[in-house]
Protein backbone atom coordinates (compact mmCIF):
# COMPACT_ATOMS: atom_id res chain seq x y z
CA UNK A 1 0.00 0.00 0.00
CA UNK A 2 1.31 3.46 -0.92
CA UNK A 3 1.51 5.82 1.79
CA UNK A 4 -0.72 8.58 -0.01
CA UNK A 5 -3.30 5.47 0.02
CA UNK A 6 -2.62 5.28 3.54
CA UNK A 7 -2.94 8.49 4.53
CA UNK A 8 -6.73 9.08 2.60
CA UNK A 9 -8.11 6.10 4.56
CA UNK A 10 -6.76 7.25 7.63
CA UNK A 11 -7.93 10.56 7.19
CA UNK A 12 -11.49 9.23 6.29
CA UNK A 13 -11.42 6.67 9.07
CA UNK A 14 -14.92 7.62 11.09
CA UNK A 15 -16.63 5.65 13.56
CA UNK A 16 -19.32 8.09 14.91
CA UNK A 17 -22.01 10.18 13.11
CA UNK A 18 -20.56 13.72 13.62
CA UNK A 19 -23.99 15.07 13.35
CA UNK A 20 -25.52 13.03 15.74
CA UNK A 21 -23.01 13.57 18.85
CA UNK A 22 -24.51 15.84 21.52
CA UNK A 23 -21.41 18.13 22.67
CA UNK A 24 -20.02 17.64 26.24
CA UNK A 25 -22.59 14.54 26.26
CA UNK A 26 -19.80 11.44 25.95
CA UNK A 27 -16.36 12.64 25.54
CA UNK A 28 -15.89 9.38 23.85
CA UNK A 29 -18.76 9.99 21.12
CA UNK A 30 -16.14 9.65 18.15
CA UNK A 31 -15.31 6.10 19.27
CA UNK A 32 -18.26 4.96 21.43
CA UNK A 33 -20.42 2.88 18.96
CA UNK A 34 -16.62 1.20 18.43
CA UNK A 35 -16.05 0.67 21.96
CA UNK A 36 -19.49 -0.89 22.60
CA UNK A 37 -18.97 -3.50 20.04
CA UNK A 38 -15.59 -4.70 21.83
CA UNK A 39 -16.96 -4.98 25.08
CA UNK A 40 -19.86 -7.06 24.16
CA UNK A 41 -17.50 -9.34 22.75
CA UNK A 42 -15.36 -9.75 25.57
CA UNK A 43 -18.10 -9.88 27.88
CA UNK A 44 -18.85 -12.95 25.81
CA UNK A 45 -15.84 -14.56 26.82
CA UNK A 46 -15.93 -17.65 29.50
CA UNK A 47 -14.80 -15.88 32.78
CA UNK A 48 -11.49 -17.67 34.58
CA UNK A 49 -12.88 -18.22 38.21
CA UNK A 50 -9.40 -15.24 39.49
CA UNK A 51 -9.86 -12.44 38.05
CA UNK A 52 -7.73 -8.98 38.60
CA UNK A 53 -8.58 -5.30 38.40
CA UNK A 54 -5.47 -2.92 37.05
CA UNK A 55 -5.09 0.47 35.34
CA UNK A 56 -3.53 0.30 31.83
CA UNK A 57 -2.08 3.37 29.72
CA UNK A 58 -2.59 3.93 25.91
CA UNK A 59 0.38 5.81 25.16
CA UNK A 60 -0.27 9.22 23.85
CA UNK A 61 1.75 12.47 24.16
CA UNK A 62 -0.29 15.00 22.38
CA UNK A 63 -2.74 17.41 23.26
CA UNK A 64 -5.83 15.84 24.62
CA UNK A 65 -7.97 16.75 27.40
CA UNK A 66 -8.55 13.16 28.37
CA UNK A 67 -4.40 12.56 28.48
CA UNK A 68 -2.91 11.88 31.87
CA UNK A 69 0.09 11.24 33.77
CA UNK A 70 1.09 8.30 35.92
CA UNK A 71 4.52 8.39 36.50
CA UNK A 72 4.72 4.62 38.03
CA UNK A 73 3.75 3.47 34.65
CA UNK A 74 6.25 2.07 31.98
CA UNK A 75 4.49 4.82 29.74
CA UNK A 76 3.79 7.96 31.73
CA UNK A 77 1.74 9.50 29.50
CA UNK A 78 -1.43 8.60 27.80
CA UNK A 79 -5.14 7.63 28.05
CA UNK A 80 -6.47 5.98 31.09
CA UNK A 81 -8.08 2.36 30.67
CA UNK A 82 -9.32 0.14 33.82
CA UNK A 83 -9.17 -3.52 32.86
CA UNK A 84 -10.67 -6.41 34.25
CA UNK A 85 -8.86 -9.28 32.92
CA UNK A 86 -7.93 -12.96 34.17
CA UNK A 87 -4.76 -14.20 35.14
CA UNK A 88 -3.65 -15.15 31.65
CA UNK A 89 -4.42 -11.72 30.16
CA UNK A 90 -8.12 -12.37 28.63
CA UNK A 91 -9.42 -9.44 29.23
CA UNK A 92 -13.36 -9.16 30.23
CA UNK A 93 -14.29 -5.68 30.50
CA UNK A 94 -12.83 -2.15 30.47
CA UNK A 95 -13.79 1.21 30.97
CA UNK A 96 -11.68 4.18 29.29
CA UNK A 97 -11.28 7.23 31.76
CA UNK A 98 -12.64 10.51 31.17
CA UNK A 99 -12.04 12.53 34.56
CA UNK A 100 -15.36 11.47 36.63
CA UNK A 101 -16.25 7.86 37.76
CA UNK A 102 -20.30 7.96 38.67
CA UNK A 103 -21.53 5.24 41.31
CA UNK A 104 -22.41 1.85 39.98
CA UNK A 105 -26.05 1.54 39.05
CA UNK A 106 -27.68 -0.18 42.33
CA UNK A 107 -24.75 0.42 44.58
CA UNK A 108 -24.00 3.43 47.27
CA UNK A 109 -21.38 5.73 46.41
CA UNK A 110 -18.23 4.53 47.94
CA UNK A 111 -15.29 6.63 46.32
CA UNK A 112 -13.87 6.43 42.85
CA UNK A 113 -11.89 3.70 42.79
CA UNK A 114 -14.64 1.41 44.36
CA UNK A 115 -17.01 3.02 41.57
CA UNK A 116 -15.09 1.47 39.16
CA UNK A 117 -14.27 -1.93 39.95
CA UNK A 118 -18.15 -2.07 40.96
CA UNK A 119 -18.60 -1.15 37.21
CA UNK A 120 -16.54 -3.80 35.67
CA UNK A 121 -17.39 -6.69 37.43
CA UNK A 122 -21.35 -5.56 37.01
CA UNK A 123 -21.33 -8.26 34.35
CA UNK A 124 -19.39 -10.86 36.96
CA UNK A 125 -22.45 -13.80 37.44
CA UNK A 126 -23.04 -13.42 41.14
CA UNK A 127 -23.56 -16.68 43.89
CA UNK A 128 -20.61 -18.37 42.17
CA UNK A 129 -17.66 -17.98 44.19
CA UNK A 130 -15.60 -15.70 41.84
CA UNK A 131 -12.04 -14.20 42.98
CA UNK A 132 -11.14 -10.71 42.31
CA UNK A 133 -7.52 -9.24 43.14
CA UNK A 134 -6.71 -5.15 42.95
CA UNK A 135 -4.09 -3.14 44.53
CA UNK A 136 -4.23 -0.75 47.19
CA UNK A 137 -5.79 2.18 45.73
CA UNK A 138 -8.72 -0.02 44.77
CA UNK A 139 -8.98 -1.81 48.00
CA UNK A 140 -11.83 -0.83 51.11
CA UNK A 141 -13.51 -2.32 53.39
CA UNK A 142 -16.86 -0.88 51.79
CA UNK A 143 -15.71 -2.51 48.70
CA UNK A 144 -14.99 -5.44 49.23
CA UNK A 145 -18.33 -6.12 51.61
CA UNK A 146 -20.29 -5.09 49.06
CA UNK A 147 -18.74 -7.77 46.51
CA UNK A 148 -18.77 -10.57 49.40
CA UNK A 149 -22.37 -10.07 49.95
CA UNK A 150 -22.71 -10.81 46.03
CA UNK A 151 -20.60 -14.08 46.95
CA UNK A 152 -17.44 -12.50 44.77
CA UNK A 153 -14.58 -13.05 46.68
CA UNK A 154 -11.60 -10.31 47.03
CA UNK A 155 -8.08 -9.67 48.46
CA UNK A 156 -6.01 -6.87 47.86
CA UNK A 157 -3.21 -4.67 49.12
CA UNK A 158 -4.62 -1.75 51.36
CA UNK A 159 -3.73 1.32 52.74
CA UNK A 160 -3.04 1.52 56.61
CA UNK A 161 -5.55 4.49 56.67
CA UNK A 162 -8.55 2.74 55.11
CA UNK A 163 -8.50 -0.12 58.07
CA UNK A 164 -10.25 2.43 60.96
CA UNK A 165 -9.47 1.15 64.67
CA UNK A 166 -7.28 -1.77 63.35
CA UNK A 167 -3.71 -1.27 64.72
CA UNK A 168 -0.77 -3.42 63.60
CA UNK A 169 3.06 -3.61 65.23
CA UNK A 170 5.37 -0.30 64.34
CA UNK A 171 7.28 -1.50 61.00
CA UNK A 172 10.62 -0.50 62.72
CA UNK A 173 9.78 -2.87 65.32
CA UNK A 174 9.02 -5.53 62.61
CA UNK A 175 12.32 -4.68 61.26
CA UNK A 176 13.75 -5.35 63.87
CA UNK A 177 12.25 -9.20 63.93
CA UNK A 178 13.51 -10.12 60.59
CA UNK A 179 12.26 -10.70 57.22
CA UNK A 180 9.02 -13.11 57.26
CA UNK A 181 7.34 -11.45 60.51
CA UNK A 182 3.43 -11.25 60.13
CA UNK A 183 0.33 -10.36 62.13
CA UNK A 184 -3.30 -11.45 61.62
CA UNK A 185 -5.76 -9.36 62.54
CA UNK A 186 -10.00 -10.52 61.93
CA UNK A 187 -13.45 -8.42 62.37
CA UNK A 188 -16.83 -8.73 61.09
CA UNK A 189 -18.20 -5.87 59.36
CA UNK A 190 -21.29 -5.67 58.42
CA UNK A 191 -22.27 -9.53 58.62
CA UNK A 192 -18.52 -9.83 56.72
CA UNK A 193 -15.85 -11.27 58.30
CA UNK A 194 -12.50 -9.39 56.48
CA UNK A 195 -9.01 -10.55 57.28
CA UNK A 196 -5.98 -8.07 57.41
CA UNK A 197 -2.45 -9.25 57.55
CA UNK A 198 0.36 -7.59 57.68
CA UNK A 199 3.86 -8.90 56.74
CA UNK A 200 7.37 -7.94 56.84
CA UNK A 201 9.50 -8.43 53.41
CA UNK A 202 12.20 -6.07 53.02
CA UNK A 203 9.46 -3.61 53.23
CA UNK A 204 6.11 -3.74 54.88
CA UNK A 205 3.06 -4.45 53.16
CA UNK A 206 -0.61 -5.02 54.50
CA UNK A 207 -3.57 -7.25 52.87
CA UNK A 208 -6.93 -7.70 53.56
CA UNK A 209 -9.39 -10.32 52.44
CA UNK A 210 -12.82 -12.05 52.66
CA UNK A 211 -11.49 -15.66 52.03
CA UNK A 212 -7.23 -15.53 52.89
CA UNK A 213 -6.04 -15.75 55.80
CA UNK A 214 -2.25 -15.94 56.98
CA UNK A 215 -2.42 -19.51 57.20
CA UNK A 216 -0.86 -21.71 56.12
CA UNK A 217 2.46 -20.65 55.25
CA UNK A 218 5.06 -21.17 52.61
CA UNK A 219 9.19 -20.49 52.16
CA UNK A 220 10.73 -18.23 50.09
CA UNK A 221 13.98 -17.30 49.43
CA UNK A 222 15.68 -13.89 50.30
CA UNK A 223 19.42 -12.44 50.54
CA UNK A 224 20.18 -11.93 53.76
CA UNK A 225 22.70 -8.68 53.87
CA UNK A 226 23.80 -9.22 57.18
CA UNK A 227 25.05 -12.85 57.00
CA UNK A 228 25.81 -12.16 53.50
CA UNK A 229 24.08 -15.52 52.53
CA UNK A 230 20.54 -16.71 51.16
CA UNK A 231 17.78 -17.41 53.57
CA UNK A 232 14.53 -18.89 54.12
CA UNK A 233 11.64 -16.64 55.81
CA UNK A 234 8.21 -17.97 56.11
CA UNK A 235 5.06 -15.83 53.85
CA UNK A 236 1.48 -15.63 54.35
CA UNK A 237 -0.70 -17.57 51.98
CA UNK A 238 -2.64 -14.74 51.08
CA UNK A 239 0.59 -13.13 49.82
CA UNK A 240 1.39 -15.88 48.04
CA UNK A 241 -2.15 -16.40 46.59
CA UNK A 242 -2.31 -12.19 45.83
CA UNK A 243 1.50 -12.56 43.49
CA UNK A 244 -0.08 -14.91 41.90
CA UNK A 245 -3.58 -13.98 40.47
CA UNK A 246 -2.51 -10.20 40.35
CA UNK A 247 -0.36 -9.63 37.29
CA UNK A 248 -3.27 -10.74 34.32
CA UNK A 249 -3.14 -6.80 33.28
CA UNK A 250 0.67 -6.85 33.04
CA UNK A 251 1.18 -9.49 31.48
CA UNK A 252 -1.51 -8.17 28.87
CA UNK A 253 0.84 -4.72 28.99
CA UNK A 254 3.76 -6.83 28.59
CA UNK A 255 2.86 -8.83 25.30
CA UNK A 256 0.67 -5.54 23.74
CA UNK A 257 4.42 -3.66 24.08
CA UNK A 258 6.34 -6.02 22.01
CA UNK A 259 4.04 -5.42 18.44
CA UNK A 260 2.50 -2.57 19.10
CA UNK A 261 0.81 -0.46 16.09
CA UNK A 262 2.68 2.57 16.53
CA UNK A 263 0.74 5.67 14.35
CA UNK A 264 1.03 8.99 13.94
CA UNK A 265 -2.13 11.35 13.95
CA UNK A 266 -3.46 14.58 14.63
CA UNK A 267 -6.82 12.54 15.77
CA UNK A 268 -6.45 11.79 19.51
CA UNK A 269 -8.81 8.64 18.77
CA UNK A 270 -6.99 7.13 16.51
CA UNK A 271 -4.33 6.09 19.24
CA UNK A 272 -7.65 4.59 21.40
CA UNK A 273 -8.98 2.54 18.28
CA UNK A 274 -5.57 0.96 17.26
CA UNK A 275 -4.66 0.31 20.75
CA UNK A 276 -7.84 -1.80 20.92
CA UNK A 277 -7.17 -3.68 17.80
CA UNK A 278 -3.79 -5.00 19.21
CA UNK A 279 -6.01 -5.78 22.46
CA UNK A 280 -8.15 -7.71 20.26
CA UNK A 281 -5.61 -9.64 18.22
CA UNK A 282 -3.96 -10.58 21.19
CA UNK A 283 -6.91 -12.41 22.24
Amino acid sequence: MSLNRWESIKRFLHFANNNQAIPGADKLYKVRPFLNALLNSFRNIPVDEVLCVNEQMIPFKGKSNLKQYMPNKPKSWGYKVFVLADQHGIVHNFELYTGCIQPCPGHPDIGASGNIVLSLTSNIPTNMSFKICFDNWFCGVDLQVILERKNIHSVGTVRQNCLAGCTFTYDRTMKAKGQGMHQEKTTNHDGVHLKAVKWYDNRPVTLLSTFLGANPNSEVQRWDKKEKKIVHIRRPNIVSYYNRSMGGVDLLDSLLALYRIKIRSKKWYHRVVFHMLDLTVKH
